[in-house]
């Protein structure tokens, strides 16, 4: 063989591997990522490092990462950017300052996410943007009991495998605001249970698109055993995987 068609070889077998290298070394598609917030100014609940496990064992079933984090200064433009999602865990009483807001903000108006828990109703309360997102303000409420909650939209993926009567206990929320603009998923039948203050339209989860972004809360998840119930982990798990999808 002539040395130049030798050269000629050796050039493409060395292409040839190094574009094999190339392949090999692409970066993997990275997986969602969502970050659990739980900061509380108020009230805590003793659910909450339950809700953060459950959420993790969620996030490994489910093929998505979850991070979990107390601190406020973790919302900011550059750290946000590795999430699709933020769910605020039982948060409670004033947790922002005038720069995580507006990072709150930039990220929903980027196709972020925002799941609710429970007590992140009682939160922010001077701040109507954070509101009118999460979707209501907390009131007040009378003792856990058991409830009839009706299952009104089963076309969400976090209802859609809940029964149309779904009679659980829990601490159960009045709402003295609730933004009219989202879209109700369940009802509580105030007749089944004593103290409710909302009247026929008692909503305790919804869903909404809002400012570029997707919300969704529950009001259920206060208690322990909340976060080992099957049916209350569909329900939290369609949730999330619903407000991830705008950010994929």
């Amino acid at each position: 063989m002539k040395i130049s068609a030798i050269i000629k070889s050796c050039i493409a077998i060395v292409v040839v591997a190094f574009c094999i290298f190339l392949i090999s070394a692409k970066p993997r598609e990275e997986k969602t990522r969502v970050l659990i917030f739980s900061k509380t100014n108020g009230f805590r609940h003793s659910s909450i490092p339950f809700g953060i496990a459950a959420i993790k064992k969620l996030g490994a079933e489910n093929s998505f990462d979850v991070d979990a984090t107390e601190d406020s200064l973790a919302f900011n433009t550059v750290n946000l950017k590795k999430y699709s999602t933020v769910i605020f865990l039982s948060t409670t009483g004033k947790v922002f300052g005038p720069d995580e807001e507006k990072a709150l903000q930039m990220f929903i108006h980027n196709g972020g996410g925002f799941v609710g828990i429970h007590a992140a109703t009682d939160c922010e309360y001077n701040w109507q943007w954070y509101g009118d997102l999460v979707g209501g303000y907390f009131k007040s409420h009378p003792k856990q009991q058991t409830a009839k909650f009706i299952v009104v939209d089963k076309t969400h993926p976090s209802t859609k495998d809940l029964p149309d009567v779904w009679e659980r206990f829990d601490e159960l929320y009045n709402f003295k605001y609730l933004n009219p603009n989202v879209t109700v998923l369940i009802k509580i039948d105030e007749k089944s249970y004593k103290g409710g203050e909302n009247g026929n339209n008692h909503p305790m989860a919804w869903y909404h698109e809002y400012e570029g972004g997707r919300a969704f809360y529950t009001e259920l998840g206060h208690t322990d055993e909340s976060y080992s119930e099957p049916n209350y982990l569909k329900h939290l798990l369609g949730g999330i995987l619903w407000v991830s999808e705008k950010r994929l």
